[in-house]
């Protein structure tokens, strides 16, 4: 199985992850499930082990932030057969970590890893283990390879019930103050927010709002809302406990960069402000609106942005304003950056194929599977020259 499953933030993705890796288990396998941050990677361990460890499984917990000792317990474990779903950061994909009974690889939030990692996840072991990646917006690579390569789809295509969509307004930034004073009225209200910015600190290269600054002149402009900060500088115990505040209630509105794209789960954050919002790519930006809209409150998100944008960063804007389906915020993110390549690394950008256009030609690739079908019966060899000939052995591409 090579399978990505696209279901927006909040679908139920998580629980289908669950299942696919108690079905590899049930059959005596082992199952890995990869996260691009400690903060989801986290929070996945906490939700499937009360799921998982009634029924037997072991689970088992992998990332840069344990130490030595506890990454050595942990890797030992695993290679003994000891660990039957193990979870995690990166830190899965170091030469030391060995499976020896692997049959699943899942991906959470796909989009944020590249196609090595991705690879360096199934290994290099005789059997190649199935793989599950999962998105609310797949990167235009992986949209491109459900056109012309072995790669099955699944939609989640509904939310659970009693959730609403989440309202976008597009808001330049000479109206800052006015945004500000709004953020003010929402969390009087007992409701919570997140204000997004691009930069952890000042820099001298890009004239752009930072998280530290910000969060010091929304104190000052509000100082009856209780505020605070998240960055990707901060050491993993000290987000984690700035996180389990927010969640708690203790703080009302949190400041952050991009660390909370992915794995932020607080029902009652209605209100996302994400600043210079034609900075950011679509993927992200969709990934940022859906950390609100998880309760049953009305949700707003606010892109603040510098005027005037440039033609495809209006684009971007656009396109949020327009719709909330991640695959149609990808199909328009492929459109305006291209597929890259199939049969290499690159995520986006020209896709360097001499006369076929993925938009125009997309009719013509369910016949060429059906005639591939009928060529590998009647002349696999003519089939093995023509791979030889054209792949020249980058065929584990198509598998990222």
């Amino acid at each position: 199985m090579n399978r990505l499953l696209q279901g927006d933030v909040g679908s139920g993705k998580t629980v289908i992850a669950a299942l696919a890796a108690m079905v590899a288990v049930g059959s005596g396998w082992q199952a890995t499930l990869m996260a691009p941050t400690e903060i989801l990677a986290r929070q996945h361990y906490e939700r499937l082990s009360p799921w998982l460890e009634p029924l037997g499984v072991r689970v088992g917990w992998l990332a840069g932030s344990l130490g030595a000792a506890a990454k050595r317990r942990v890797k030992q474990a695993v290679a003994a057969g000891e660990v039957d779903v193990l979870i995690g950061t990166h830190a899965l994909i170091e030469d030391s970590v060995v499976f020896p009974r692997l049959a699943l690889a899942i991906v959470d939030e796909q989009h944020r890893f590249g196609v090595a990692q991705r690879l360096a996840l199934r290994g290099e072991g005789r059997f190649l283990p199935h793989q599950l990646m999962m998105t609310a917006t797949p990167i235009p690579r992986t949209l491109a390879m459900t056109f012309y390569a072995d790669l099955d789809v699944s939609v989640i295509d509904e939310l659970p019930p009693g959730r609403q969509p989440v309202t976008t307004k597009l808001i330049a930034d000479s109206r800052r103050d006015q945004v500000v004073e709004n953020v003010g009225r929402w969390v009087a209200e007992g409701r919570q927010a997140y204000w997004v910015c691009p930069l952890v600190e000042e820099s001298e290269a890009l004239d752009l709002q930072n998280a530290i600054d910000t969060r010091e002149q929304l104190q000052a402009a509000l100082p009856q809302v209780r505020t605070g900060l998240v960055h990707g500088r901060l050491s993993a115990a000290e987000k984690d406990e700035v996180m389990a505040a927010f969640k708690a209630g203790e703080i009302d509105l949190l400041v952050a960069t991009t660390v909370i794209e992915v794995g932020v789960d607080v029902p009652n954050a209605s209100l996302m402000v994400i600043e210079h919002a034609e900075r950011f790519g679509l993927s992200q930006l969709h990934q940022l609106r859906g950390r609100v809209g998880r309760g049953t409150a009305q949700s707003l998100c606010v892109l603040l942005y510098r005027h005037p944008p440039g033609a495809i960063a209006r684009e971007r804007l656009a396109t949020m304003r327009q719709t909330q389906d991640g695959f149609e915020i990808a199909r328009r993110d492929l459109e305006l950056r291209g597929p890259g390549e199939l049969l290499g690394a690159r995520q986006s950008g020209a896709m360097l194929l001499r006369f076929a256009d993925l938009g125009r030609d997309a009719p013509l690739v369910d016949i060429a599977h059906a005639l591939s079908e009928r060529l590998l019966e009647a002349r696999p060899d003519v089939v093995e020259a023509h791979l030889d000939r054209w792949l020249r052995r980058r065929e584990r591409f198509l598998d990222a």
